[in-house]
Order: structure tokens, then C-alpha cells, then sequence
């Protein structure tokens, strides 16, 4: 399966929003290592650390070492001029986003951010004086819902089964979600349908400024840092979707908004974090939607072949 996420593309979409000197430091990466980069991580007075598949190494001049106390000390300095890069030196524009903890930069990659938050009436107001930095490379694995296609329509008729995708974190839940959306809307496995993506972290479809910079398919809507109740409501009332995606639910407004989509015969796929069958069932709000007969496939990944392994498929209804 192709991923894509050349050594040129991130130098461009990630790197360029490094200080030079980092920059060249991450020059000691080879081909390979892009091809696999997850996450580069700053923290003020910590090594410049890079998580590559499953290794994390520290990043020291000209090479990477898993001797983290070995690797280019990050300063404040090279923080806030990140900050500044990645904001357009305009922290203003980019206040929602910041009380979100994440800004999204072109080509759909992530950057969190942690620092001191300042809290009003239990609410996050801001986040100031930030500590540390962690770009998250946003990849599109075209292809890989290849597998699960025929399972989804898995019927007769040829009817959509309301699915769960169910896996720890890191084992590729939202990148098969991102693929799905891009099946089911371009028709390749089924007459093309009008899917709507409920994006509350900006992860499926990687939007910047309301675009998105990944490959959700020709007949997708995305609503974007749109909480998943409301999004689902939104999308019922005014953009007729025959099928909604959204990632990671698990509170009562999210479980309350999936019954209503179920009613209004929307076909739902989401995902939820578990890490087997067992965990899912002790989870409330989730046990309560699977015993109600609301997704009738669950699909379970693990790393244990790589990102996106498919463990195990549960045919619901037949539980």
C-alpha cells in the first residue's frame, strides 16, 4: 500500500517550519526514515526527539542515537520561534485552535502544543508560555480500507453495516476511518455516496483554513473542529448524508447523536479506543450502543504486523 509522504514533501510541509539549525540536524534522516517519521517532538531543555515506526531517537549533529541525553538540546528560543512559524507570527488568528491544543498546517500534519493553561469557569481560555511542541506527520495510506470494503457491504443487498473500528492508540484507527470516507465517497466499492466527516480534532481529513489537505473523496463534506454531537446534528439537518465518520466516541452527547443518526437512517462509522473486545464491553456508553444493535461490524486493529492490523472482525448481530 502506498503512504504518502515523500522525503521532499515533509522537508516542505513540516521542516520549513523548523529554525535552520534544526532543519539540518534532521538532515541525518535517511529516505527510509521520512518514509516512517510519526512524530518530532520539542521540549524546552530536552533532546530533539524523533519517533520513527517503533523506535524513538534523539537527534544529535549528523546522526540519530537512542541515547536520548545525547541528542541537540532544545531551547526556549527554538520553541517560540516555531510558534511563531507555525502561526504566521499571529497567535491571535489562531486563539481556537490554540484552546483546541493543536494548530493544523498545510498538508494535514498536526502540530500539539502543551504549556501553561489558563482556565476560566472550567473552560480552557488559553494555553501561554508554551513547554513543548509535537508535529504529528498526517499520512495517507490509499488502499488500506482495500480489506474491509467487501466486509462493510458484507450482504446480500449490498447494504452499508453501521461499524466500529476498535484499537489502542497508534494502531492506525484514523487513517483507516480517513481511507473508508474516500472509498465509499468516490464509488469504488459501491455506487459513490454522500458521506459527511465529523472532524472534531482536524485528524481524518487534516483541514487547513477549511480545506482538506487529505484525500477524503469527490462527495465529502467535513466539518471541521466541529464537536462530534453537534456536527452529527448539524449534518441530519442540512447536508443529507447517506453516511456519517466520525473518530473516537465515547461520551453521552456523542452516543445520544449516534442513535439519532441510526433513527434518521444515516449509516455511522466511527471509532472508539479499546484494546479488545473485553475492554469495549466495560466501557458504559459503548456496551449501551452495542447491545442497543447500533453497529453491527466491529473491527479490531493492533500493530502487531504494523499499523492498521486487522486482529479480529465481529459480525454483531450474530453475538
Amino acid at each position: 500500500m502506498p503512504v504518502i509522504s515523500s522525503p521532499n514533501q515533509i522537508k516542505t510541509e513540516i521542516l520549513s517550519y523548523l529554525p535552520i539549525h534544526m532543519q539540518k540536524l534532521l538532515n541525518s534522516l535517511k529516505p527510509d526514515d521520512y518514509h516512517n517519521l510519526e512524530e518530532i517532538r520539542l521540549r524546552c531543555g530536552q533532546p530533539l526527539v524523533v519517533r520513527i515506526g517503533e523506535r524513538e531517537l534523539a537527534v544529535g549533529p549528523g546522526r540519530l542515537t537512542a541515547t536520548l541525553h545525547e541528542g541537540y538540546r532544545v531551547e526556549r528560543e527554538d520553541i517560540c520561534r516555531v510558534i511563531a512559524s507555525i502561526s504566521d507570527n499571529s497567535l491571535y488568528a489562531f486563539e481556537e485552535d490554540i484552546r483546541r491544543g493543536f494548530i493544523t498546517i498545510p498538508g494535514g500534519h498536526r502540530v500539539g502544543l502543551a504549556g501553561q493553561v489558563v482556565l476560566k469557569e472550567h473552560h480552557i481560555e488559553l494555553i501561554k508560555n508554551f513547554g513543548s511542541l509535537c508535529f504529528r506527520v498526517a499520512r495517507e495510506v490509499k488502499g488500506c480500507a482495500g480489506p474491509v470494503m467487501p466486509i462493510l457491504f458484507g450482504n446480500p443487498q449490498q447494504v452499508l453495516h453501521n461499524t466500529l473500528i476498535v484499537s489502542p492508540p497508534r494502531c492506525g484507527k484514523t487513517t483507516l476511518l480517513r481511507d473508508i470516507a474516500r472509498c465509499i465517497s468516490a464509488g469504488s466499492h459501491c455506487p459513490g455516496m454522500n458521506v459527511v466527516v465529523v472532524d472534531e480534532r482536524s485528524e481524518i481529513a487534516g483541514c487547513h483554513q477549511g480545506v482538506p489537505q487529505l484525500d477524503v473523496g469527490p462527495r465529502t463534506d467535513i466539518l471541521d473542529g466541529c464537536p462530534k454531537d453537534v456536527g452529527m446534528m448539524m449534518a441530519i439537518r442540512s447536508l443529507s448524508p447517506q453516511v456519517i465518520i466520525t473518530d473516537e466516541i465515547g461520551r453521552q452527547g456523542d452516543a445520544d447523536a449516534v442513535m439519532e443518526c441510526v433513527h434518521a437512517g444515516v449509516n455511522i462509522i466511527s471509532s472508539a479506543h479499546a484494546g479488545n473486545l473485553d475492554e469495549l464491553r466495560q466501557r458504559p456508553i459503548l456496551r449501551k450502543l452495542m447491545s442497543d444493535g447500533v453497529f453491527k461490524l466491529v473491527i479490531i486493529l493492533s500493530r502487531r504486523q504494523g499499523p492498521g492490523h486487522i486482529d479480529q472482525v465481529i459480525r454483531w448481530d450474530a453475538q
